[in-house]
């Protein structure tokens, strides 16, 4: 079965600003693509060209098999989109949203009125129904946004930054709504800057920075690649420290031993030889050394991404559609889709 998304050497500038420079990558049906890339990197562009609310300068973009460019309607068809805040009415009930959005996509009253219906339910928010939205958490809100983008039932969803500002409680919320959309087939674009939540969600991950995708990988192939394992051992005093480095030196052959004296911790990489990890600490222990405090890390994104890009997620930079008059900010790209 072929991709349900494939994206080919995409091009989008505003200006001076090339927000997409030659993007490349491919989405399995029923899977979770796990976008990831510091402010400006061109995931939100690249959301936006996939959604059909910017046209590419070049390259090509398929959803479903259909061109974005050029089947535009058909596109917005089967897809739905929750962008990083929440595009609902704020005077409206839960309901009335879910009853309009159902109304837009051409359905009957009786029809909107059930699968608004349902949706609360699934959402958890029947008890809030009939509530306006003002009067909704920060948490309520995006399942209610998230439900607006499901009325029509989408093949593919994409998740831009959608839990930006939650509390942890919330976050967990729509990770494991996100799991049951998946289970029950369809297919979620997240875009995401908390790398734990990539890390949680995601089948496999692209990384870009500065409009390029550079690396790709499920996060056990990305952290495989950062380094492996290291083994990680705190003592009391420099002094420990320094004679434990000298007992390790032999074990340091496949990666090297690194000394932090301000933390007093030694790093050994092992990558995936857990036993020779297992023969460093008995090394310590013939040699009358006991550590206070061992562990065996394995890097995290946080790692993958600091060792690909040089830097955090955060950055200062921002992408060009948000500072260009007459595009839509995120928050409206879910009314622009459904009106489009």
């Amino acid at each position: 079965m072929p991709p349900i998304i494939e994206v080919e050497n995409l091009h989008k500038s505003f200006g001076d600003t090339h927000a997409l420079a030659g993007v490349s990558f491919q989405v399995e049906r029923g899977s979770v693509l796990g976008l990831l890339g510091p402010n400006g990197a061109g995931k939100t562009t690249a959301v936006r060209v996939l959604a059909t609310l910017l046209a590419p300068d070049q390259g090509t973009a398929r959803v479903g098999g259909l061109d974005v460019s050029t089947q535009a309607n058909a596109v917005r068809s089967i897809i739905g989109l929750t962008g990083q805040y929440a595009a609902v009415d704020e005077k409206l009930t839960g309901a009335e949203n879910l009853r309009m959005v159902g109304r837009l996509l051409g359905m009957s009253s009786t029809q909107a009125r059930s699968r608004a219906t349902v949706l609360l339910e699934r959402f958890d928010l029947t008890d809030a129904a009939d509530r306006q939205v003002t009067t909704y958490s920060g948490g309520m809100r995006r399942r209610v946004d998230l439900a607006v983008s499901l009325v029509g039932s989408p093949e593919v969803l994409f998740l831009d930054e959608p839990t930006t500002g939650l509390d942890p409680a919330s976050r967990s919320e729509l990770w494991a709504i996100t799991r049951e959309l998946v289970a029950d087939g369809t297919t979620v674009l997240l875009t995401t800057q908390y790398l734990d939540e990539a890390d949680e969600l995601a089948d496999r991950i692209v990384v870009i920075d500065h409009g390029q995708v550079i690396e790709e990988g499920t996060a056990d192939e990305l952290k495989d690649r950062t380094g492996g394992r290291s083994l990680e051992i705190e003592f009391e005093t420099t002094a420990e420290l320094a004679s434990a480095a000298a007992v390790l030196q032999p074990f340091s052959a496949k990666g090297g031993l690194q000394q932090n004296e301000q933390d007093c911790l030694l790093s050994l990489s092992v990558d995936s030889d857990t036993a020779l990890a297992v023969r460093a600490i008995a090394a310590l222990t013939d040699a009358g050394l006991s550590p206070a405090d061992f562990r065996l890390h394995r890097p995290s994104l946080d790692d993958v991404f600091m060792a690909l890009t040089g830097h955090g997620t955060e950055t200062e930079e921002q992408e060009g559609p948000d500072s260009i008059p007459g595009n839509a900010k995120s928050g409206d790209t879910n009314t622009e889709a459904m009106n489009s």
